[in-house]
C-alpha cells in the first residue's frame, strides 16, 4: 500500500515519519510551501510532488493534513493539479484538518463522484503524539472505508472511534476544541489575574492541580503562560479557526453560547494584533498586566 500526504507541517511531517519508521511505504508528498515537501521527500526517501493530482496518481491512501476549509476545497478541484484530477477511482483519502462539517460533505460528494472514498480523521493531540503514534483519532465516513485504512490509523492512534456517517467526526472535534479553547481562556485570566494580585503563581498552580480548577490545559501550558514561553505546538491561528467553527454550530443549532463567543473574540483579537502564530497559551499575553497593549 503506497501512502501519500498533502499537507507536510508540523503534523503531516510527523505523520508521515511516523508511517515511515512503521514500515508502511510513504511514497510521495506535497505541500503549499515545496521547501517543506522536498525536506520532507528527502528525509524519509519520498518523493515530492509539485501538485496533489500527482499525489493520488503515486499512492492508494492519500492523508491531507491542510490549514483551513478554503485549502481543503482547493486541493478537493478537479482542475489540473488538484487531488481528483485524474487516477482518484478506487483511492482512500483520509482527511485530518480541522474543518466545518459541512466542507467534509462536499469533499466527500466530489472524491465519491471520482470514484474514490473519503473518511474524516479528526486529531486530538498535538506534534509530539503525532511523531509518537499515540493520537487520538475520531473518524466517520463509510465504515467500509475505515475498515480499509484501519491497519494505518492504528500506527498514528494509541486511541480512536469512529462516530459515525461523514460530518460527524468534526462536530466532535469543533467540540472538543471549543471546550480546551475556552479552557486555555479562563486558565490565562486565573493565573493573569492571580500575578495582578501579587501571588505566587507557583503556588497557584499547585492549588489550582488539587482543586476544581484543574485540567488539561493547566498541565500543557499554565507553565507556559506563566514564563511566557508560546512555542507554537497548537498555534492562536488555529484557535480561532476552530473557535469560530464551534460558534458557528451553535447559531446554527439556536443557541447562545457566550463563553464559545468571548473565546473566540480573544484568539481573533490575537490574530488582528499579530499574534497568531503564537502557541494557544499565548493568550496569556492578552491578560497580563503590562504584557501586551
Amino acid at each position: 500500500m503506497k501512502i501519500g500526504f498533502v499537507g507536510v507541517g508540523r503534523m503531516g511531517a510527523n505523520m508521515a515519519r511516523r508511517l515511515k519508521e512503521c514500515g508502511f511505504d510513504v511514497a510521495a508528498v506535497a505541500d503549499a510551501h515545496a521547501p517543506a515537501a522536498a525536506a520532507l521527500a528527502a528525509e524519509i526517501g519520498a518523493r515530492a510532488c509539485p501538485d496533489p493530482g500527482d499525489v493520488t496518481a503515486a499512492c492508494e491512501v492519500v492523508f491531507t493534513v491542510v490549514s483551513d476549509d478554503a485549502a481543503m476545497l482547493a486541493i478537493f478541484g478537479t482542475g489540473t493539479g488538484g487531488l481528483l484530477a485524474s487516477g482518484a477511482a478506487g483511492k482512500v483519502f483520509v482527511n485530518c484538518a480541522t474543518i466545518a462539517p459541512a466542507t467534509h460533505l462536499e469533499v466527500e460528494r466530489r472524491v465519491e463522484q471520482a470514484g474514490g472514498r473519503a473518511l474524516e480523521a479528526c486529531m486530538a493531540s498535538s506534534i509530539p503524539q503525532a511523531r509518537a503514534g499515540t493520537l487520538y483519532l475520531m473518524c466517520a465516513g463509510r465504515r467500509e472505508a475505515f475498515e480499509q485504512v484501519r491497519p494505518v490509523l492504528e500506527k498514528l492512534s494509541s486511541a480512536m472511534r469512529y462516530v459515525g456517517a461523514t460530518g460527524e467526526a468534526a462536530k466532535v472535534k469543533a467540540l472538543v476544541n471549543m471546550v480546551m479553547n475556552i479552557n486555555t481562556a479562563a486558565l490565562a485570566e486565573g493565573l493573569g489575574l492571580g500575578a495582578a494580585l501579587g501571588l505566587d503563581l507557583n503556588m497557584l498552580r499547585e492549588v489550582f492541580a488539587q482543586t476544581g480548577a484543574n485540567s488539561q490545559v493547566l498541565k500543557t501550558d499554565g507553565e507556559d503562560m506563566q514564563n511566557r514561553d508560546h512555542g507554537c505546538f497548537f498555534s492562536a491561528a488555529h484557535a480561532a479557526k476552530d473557535s469560530r467553527i464551534a460558534h458557528e454550530l451553535g447559531l446554527g443549532a439556536g443557541l447562545d453560547l457566550p463563553l464559545a463567543r468571548a473565546t473566540r473574540a480573544q484568539y481573533e483579537r490575537m490574530v488582528a494584533l499579530g499574534l497568531g502564530e503564537l502557541d494557544k497559551s499565548g493568550i496569556a499575553e492578552l491578560t497580563f498586566k503590562g504584557r501586551h497593549a
